[in-house]
């Protein structure tokens, strides 16, 4: 297998396909990666992304993302950030440092201003309507609203294995709260010797297993992307179920180092997948008993993506 891409959820079709056309041109893990996601960051349509991400408790819109390149194993990450277009491309510019390669808040702010990046006001006249009419509720919301993590995992030609990942997190959350999505080990994951892998849903539950790395040394050990995506999110769910009584809304995808994917999840999970041997293809997973099974999706509209 020359190069493939995988991404969660219906938000990232046509990222999956910007990426898998740059990949088809040569280019590397990284950059199209960064333009998978960067397509869903900019789609006011998606709430739960970038451009349009539903607000905090406040009313503004915090972002967070994480890159990693899992040929260095250099990351980057930025939490709680406002006010700007791109955290995947800010994330992937801190990789290249030694140090200071996860910032959140101000600081965060202030190094993206510094470095030149684009800001943007991500709130939009439908987020915040949608804020304004929930805002005083928000003890009657279930703890999935509104919160998909759009997550990419690339290969290229020359086998480098890349993670990424941008999201809003959840709606109404607590100013200064971070989830999984940037936490390297917890939201993704990448080593090109082993291979990646990216979590969606409840970050309080996923932080709990460090979901994307255990999944990456289940393949360490042997298992193929898809063993090792429904043991590490399905494990996860006994173990938080028997302790707590349940346990929320987790997903996991996973690529090898030859770029086979594999998934896991404890609901009904969209994602999409796309190589060099097939078109980007949705597909839609779900839970049976200890496995996780997943069928390619013929109607497309049929899949509602909030």
């Amino acid at each position: 297998m020359s190069w493939s891409v995988l991404s969660t959820w219906k938000m990232s079709l046509e990222g999956c396909r910007i990426a898998a056309q740059q990949l088809a041109k040569g280019a590397t893990a990284a950059d199209a990666l960064v333009a998978g996601i960067e397509n869903v960051e900019d789609n006011p349509k998606f709430c739960s992304v970038g451009f349009g991400g539903l607000p905090a408790r406040d009313g503004h819109v915090y972002l967070d993302g994480g890159f990693m390149d899992g040929d260095t194993l250099r990351f980057g990450a930025v939490g709680s950030i406002e006010g700007f277009r791109s955290p995947i491309r800010i994330a992937r510019s801190l990789s290249a440092y030694k140090f200071n390669n996860f910032l959140v808040g101000q600081g965060a702010e202030a190094y993206a201003k510094a470095h030149g990046f684009e800001a943007r006001d991500n709130r939009t006249s439908k987020s915040q309507a949608r804020w304004e009419a929930e805002k005083d509720h928000a003890q009657d919301l279930v703890s999935y609203d509104g919160h998909d993590t759009v997550c990419f995992l690339t290969r290229d030609d020359a086998g480098t294995s890349c993670a990424g990942v941008s999201t809003s997190g959840l709606f109404l959350k607590e100013p200064g709260r971070v989830g999984d999505s940037p936490v390297i080990g917890s939201g993704f994951y990448a080593d090109s010797e082993i291979g990646s892998a990216a979590a969606t849903g409840v970050g309080e539950e996923i932080m709990k297993g460090a979901l994307s790395h255990t999944a990456v040394l289940y393949m360490k050990a042997g298992f193929t992307a898809q063993q090792a995506a429904e043991r590490a999110v399905l494990e996860l769910d006994a173990a938080l179920t028997r302790r707590n009584g349940s346990c929320n809304a987790i997903s996991l995808i996973a690529m090898d180092r030859d770029g086979k994917f594999g998934v896991g999840t404890n609901i009904v999970f969209p994602f999409v997948y796309a190589s060099d041997t097939q078109e980007p293809t949705l597909y839609l997973a779900q839970r049976d008993g200890m496995r996780t099974v997943y069928e390619a999706v013929t109607d497309i509209d049929s899949v509602v993506q909030d």
